[in-house]
């Protein structure tokens, strides 16, 4: 089930706040909440579930355990149950791909390990992310173990956040899930930052969606145009619809009560690739620098420390999303420019003209979704090769021109600035405040409203549509 389909739009949604609403106190509406987030991910199959399940259960134990044991315990059992929740992760993501790359290295003994992909349980890089936050925050005694199984059971599996984020801290949410307080003021912005959410997914996302499939799928060797058409929708894409998914989590959350962290903050406006993480995927990028970046050592053991330990860092954050070379090349480039940034060219960025920064952080961003998107290296390797004009600088093939109607069009160009800059201010500086804020009021109810029923159009109109980050 996806937030952009007319199963959750008009059944599941509804149903669950009339029934979140009607019951009294908090702990019933966990009791809701849980319920629901529990059929939410069942919905994607019950074997889900069960996985989803034996985590819970397995760090509600383990944080008791941390949170009681004496120093040296602690840090024992906090590696057993970090190392418990990679092990599950490693065994359903990366399984297949480590025997492929072991048999590789064992052909000329005649020797092979048997390759196994297994079913990838939705979401649980994200949830084995959300326990080992919580262990960890246990352990460092930024929070307490909780006694209540079914308010960590609601921590992990909120459904707002559960298969695609952003990650959520229990020490950030803990007192939310125990005491929390729902005001119409709260539901009515919550409810406005899921309809822009929606938006961009459904009138943004998926409207340049067949021209990012045409170019990485369906175009062997994309010439000049075709390729800078499909990375640029691509980036496009790949925003609007993880931004959105992440709106939509937010303002989900704030109708009932709870905050969770912005996970996007303009990343395209940005003048470095440090400025870049910095607002991409922000909740990803605050974790590894503060469970994994810092407990390294950071930047405080001298410059080639600090290189690796980024190098470091973005190798493990390009795993993370996939098990594939490229998602692995993806990361290394991001971290050779963090590392690069740190010498003279970090001073130059910062005193040249903002154009240049902009243009050098499009390039690296733009050139680093080639790994991402590209379904294998040599299909990276036709993307780069068209981008430079090796394929040719022909005119666009005819299947990939059809699919540019008037809409798709104005989304590739509106995209650009508001991803960059953001939506204008409306209101003239000459219009006395009051007036400023009833002209705001109006227009965004409107803008909310509209926005709403074209989605509403789009969303009956159009075929299953999943958000891009649900395969990670």
């Amino acid at each position: 089930m996806v937030f952009s389909s007319v199963t959750f739009l008009f059944y599941f949604l509804p149903a669950f706040l009339i029934c979140y609403f009607a019951v009294p106190g908090v702990r019933a509406k966990n009791l809701v909440l849980l319920a629901f987030s529990l059929v939410f991910y069942a919905w994607g199959g019950l074997a889900n579930v069960a996985v989803l399940a034996v985590s819970i259960l397995a760090n509600y134990v383990f944080a008791l355990v941390i949170d009681t044991r004496s120093q040296p315990w602690r840090l024992r059992m906090l590696g057993l149950a970090v190392a418990a929740n990679l092990g599950g992760l490693i065994a359903f993501k990366y399984a297949g791909f480590l025997a492929e790359n072991l048999n590789v290295l064992l052909e000329p003994t005649g020797l092979a390990l048997p390759v196994v992909h297994l079913a990838l349980p939705l979401g649980i890089s994200f949830f084995t992310f959300h326990a080992i936050s919580y262990l960890v925050d246990v352990y460092r005694g930024k929070a307490r173990a909780n006694g209540r199984f079914e308010e960590i059971a609601v921590y992990i599996t909120m459904f707002p956040q559960l298969v695609a984020g952003p990650i959520v801290r229990y020490s950030t949410i803990a007192h939310r899930i125990r005491a929390r307080r729902t005001t119409l003021g709260r539901v009515s912005a919550g409810l406005r930052i899921f309809v822009i959410g929606l938006s961009w997914k459904v009138l943004i996302a998926d409207q340049v969606a067949p021209v990012v499939a045409a170019v990485f799928d369906n175009t062997p060797a994309p010439n000049l145009a075709e390729a800078w058409l499909g990375v640029s929708a691509y980036a496009l894409q790949i925003y609007f619809d993880f931004g959105g998914y992440s709106n939509m989590a937010i303002g989900l959350a704030l109708a009932m009560g709870v905050k969770f962290p912005r996970n996007f903050n303009l990343p395209y406006g940005a003048l470095s690739i440090t400025d870049f993480w910095r607002r991409w995927h922000m909740s990803l990028s605050s974790w590894f620098r503060d469970y994994l970046y810092i407990p390294l050592g950071g930047n405080r053991h001298g410059h080639m420390h600090t290189a690796l330990n980024l190098w470091a860092v973005f190798l493990l954050c390009g795993l993370w999303h996939g098990a594939s070379w490229t998602f692995i090349i993806w990361g290394v480039h991001h971290g050779t420019f963090l590392v690069l940034e740190r010498t003279r060219l970090g001073a130059l960025l910062k005193a040249g003209p903002r154009l240049v920064g902009h243009a050098y952080v499009l390039l690296v961003v733009l050139s680093g979704w080639v790994w991402f998107r590209a379904n294998g290296l040599n299909e990276a390797g036709a993307l780069f090769a068209g981008l430079v004009g090796l394929n040719g600088t022909g005119p666009l093939a005819v299947s990939t021109s059809a699919l540019l109607a008037p809409l798709t069009i104005a989304m590739l160009i509106l995209g650009w600035p508001l991803s960059m800059f953001g939506l204008p201010q409306p209101g003239a500086r000459w219009m006395a405040p009051r007036l400023r804020q009833a002209l705001y009021a109006v227009t965004d109810t409107a803008t909310v409203a509209l926005l709403f029923a074209l989605c509403v159009l789009s969303v009956a109109a159009a075929t299953y549509s999943p958000f891009l980050y649900f395969r990670f």
